[in-house]
Formats: structure tokens, C-alpha cells, sequence
């Protein structure tokens, strides 16, 4: 297949993009390379698929030297214009949309972005494949669209009409948009409800990363509700195996669209996970504890029977081998930077 990953820079889209060249599919990434975190991360990210920083131009392909079926271009899903001519040009096959502004703290800070990004650039993806269809159109939603619910594990049939956060409103909005096009145009879309990824290349403003500097640099991690909160780690490649079997089975009913969830299925008390990354870094964590951060939820903890009985897939990576995993990927990356 030819297949659109947007986002490919990121976390989750760099470790999509190796998946599908390394199977055989032709894949073209985009990503507009905003500084929402570091921008040195993302660029070696794109180094590890070959694409090399100094060849990326603003709207201008540029062809990987390690992978013949992967090409990158640099470009924002808020350019209505180019993207219909990348549609038009590339006749994709599918589309896996995981191009957003992340984040749901800086999302009370900077709500704007999030309405770009996350309403308006989705939508011009959504026009796009409009005009020149897909087989398939799959995007990242978000666990934290179940708010506040109380009921657990969370399942894809739960209401989830009430967001806590502005970045979790956005992520329900695209449920809803999707749906619609799918309804209207015939257009088969699926979101992936996915629950706090973590793993090799991570987001650095995700709990893994923040913690394990602090904790090598012998400075305080901050920790909300003094501790009490509880998430569902996923590691990376759970993620991208359920990823993959849903970009492979686009829905077929009468309205062509689908949600699921991807996650561990199992809540880790933050506590117990902080303790878990001492034991790994063999150091221990010095806490500041805080209150319930606004926008922020108690708990996360997937259902995944719609997964496993759709897609036979459960993820399965234990949260003592993902977080070992991490441990090991960052000394070797940020070898040159602590003594570790």
C-alpha cells in the first residue's frame, strides 16, 4: 500500500514509518516540525529513517537514503492548498493521521494551537481525502476523551461527553467530524483511542522522559495529587502492532467508521511506576508533591475486547520490560550528557 503518515517526526509516526517500510508498504511522512518540544529529537528521528536535516525544504520531498519506500516532506496540515496537491500527486491508499498538538497541560495555556492543529488541519486532511478517496482513514484519538469518567476499564461504548481538557474536546471533536464524513461520503475512518504511550524516542514532556532526567540530573520530580493517579503505560510497539492491523482492516458497515481503544489494560499507581524507574536507573527520586494539576484525570485503564476481538491483538509489553527498554535506549542516546 501506499500509505500517508502525518506526524512522522513524532513519537508514535517515527516508529509507525520503520514499521511499514521494513513490511514492504510505500510510505510518504509529513510533519511541520513545530519546537513544541526540543526540535533536535525530532530531527534525529528523521535521521534514523534517512532523512537527512540539512535536505528537509518546506513542501519539498525529500527521499530517504536508508529506506527506498519512505519520502518525508516538510509541511503543516493548515496548508489547505498543499495538501490537496500532495493528495492529487500521490494517489494514497490509506492515510494515518497522527499530526496534532499534543499535550494536555499546555493545551489551558496556548488553546489556539489546538484549534488549528487539531480542528482545522484535521479537517483539511479530511477534505483532502475527500476529493481524492482512500481505502482507509485512520487518526489518533485519545484516552483522555473519557474525562472523568469514573467507570473502568474504559470501553469505546462509554459517554464521552464531558473533556476535562481543551486537548481532550479536540480529540472528541474528531471523532465526531470523522463520523460524520464517513456517513456523507462513504469515506471508512477508525480513531485509536490510545492510552499514555511511552517507550525508546519519547516525547520529552511525557512523565518517562521528565522523571528520568530529573532523576539522573539529582533534581525533584514533580508529582501530582501528591501520587495518587493511576495510567495506563502502553508501550511503543503495542501501540504501533495495533496500529498496523487497523490501517489493514478498514471498516465496512453500513456507516464506515470505527473507534478503538489501544492500551496495556491495566492502571500502574504512578507511585509504583516511580519506583519502577528507580529501580532501572538505580537512583533514587527526589519528590515534590503537588496537587491535581488542572485538566488532568485520576485514572486511565483501556478495555481492549473491541481490539481483541476485531483485530485478535492484546497488547502485551509488561511495564518492567518497556520501562527496562527505555532505560536502556536513553543512557545510550543521552550518553554525552550525564554521568550515568
Amino acid at each position: 500500500m501506499k500509505i500517508l503518515v502525518t506526524g512522522a517526526a513524532g513519537f508514535i509516526g517515527f516508529h509507525l514509518v520503520r514499521r511499514l517500510v521494513e513490511r514492504g508498504d510505500e510510505v510518504v511522512g509529513i510533519d511541520n516540525i513545530n519546537d513544541y518540544y526540543p526540535v533536535s529529537l525530532k530531527y534525529a528521528r528523521l535521521r534514523e529513517c534517512g532523512i537527512a536535516e540539512e535536505k528537509i525544504v518546506q513542501e519539498h520531498t525529500v527521499q530517504s537514503d536508508r529506506y527506498a519506500g519512505y519520502r518525508f516532506v516538510r509541511m503543516d496540515l493548515q496548508d489547505k492548498a498543499a495538501l490537496e496537491r500532495l493528495f492529487e500527486e500521490e494517489k494514497f491508499d490509506a492515510v494515518m493521521n497522527l499530526a496534532a498538538q499534543a499535550g494536555v497541560r499546555y493545551s489551558i495555556e496556548n488553546p489556539l494551537a489546538y484549534i488549528d492543529s487539531n480542528i482545522v488541519g484535521f479537517a483539511n486532511l479530511l477534505e483532502a481525502a475527500r476529493h481524492n478517496p482512500v481505502k482507509h482513514f485512520v487518526y489518533a484519538s485519545s484516552s483522555s476523551v473519557y474525562g472523568g469518567n469514573t467507570k473502568t476499564p474504559f470501553a469505546e461504548s462509554d459517554n464521552v461527553d464531558s473533556p476535562v481538557s481543551l486537548y481532550a474536546a479536540t480529540k472528541k471533536s474528531n471523532e465526531l467530524v470523522a463520523h460524520v464524513y464517513s456517513k456523507l461520503y462513504g469515506i471508512p475512518t477508525t480513531g485509536l483511542r490510545f492510552f499514555t504511550v511511552y517507550g525508546p524516542w519519547g516525547r520529552p514532556d511525557m512523565a518517562p522522559m521528565l522523571f528520568t532526567k530529573a532523576i539522573l540530573a539529582g533534581e525533584p520530580i514533580k508529582v501530582f495529587n501528591n501520587g495518587n493517579l493511576s495510567r495506563d503505560f502502553t508501550y511503543i510497539d503495542d501501540i504501533i502492532e495495533g496500529v498496523v492491523r487497523v490501517i489493514d482492516h478498514a471498516p465496512v458497515c453500513e456507516i464506515p467508521a470505527e473507534i478503538y481503544n489501544i492500551g496495556y489494560g491495566h492502571p500502574m499507581p504512578l507511585m509504583d511506576f516511580i519506583h519502577m524507574l528507580e529501580e532501572k536507573l538505580g537512583r533514587k527520586a527526589e519528590m515534590t508533591m503537588l496537587p491535581m494539576q488542572q485538566g488532568d484525570v485520576y485514572t486511565t485503564y483501556a478495555d481492549t475486547t473491541k481490539l481483541e476481538r476485531d483485530m485478535g491483538y492484546k497488547p502485551h509489553v509488561s511495564l518492567n520490560e518497556g520501562i527496562g527498554k527505555f532505560v536502556e535506549w536513553y543512557k545510550e542516546y543521552y550518553k554525552d550528557t550525564y554521568a550515568i
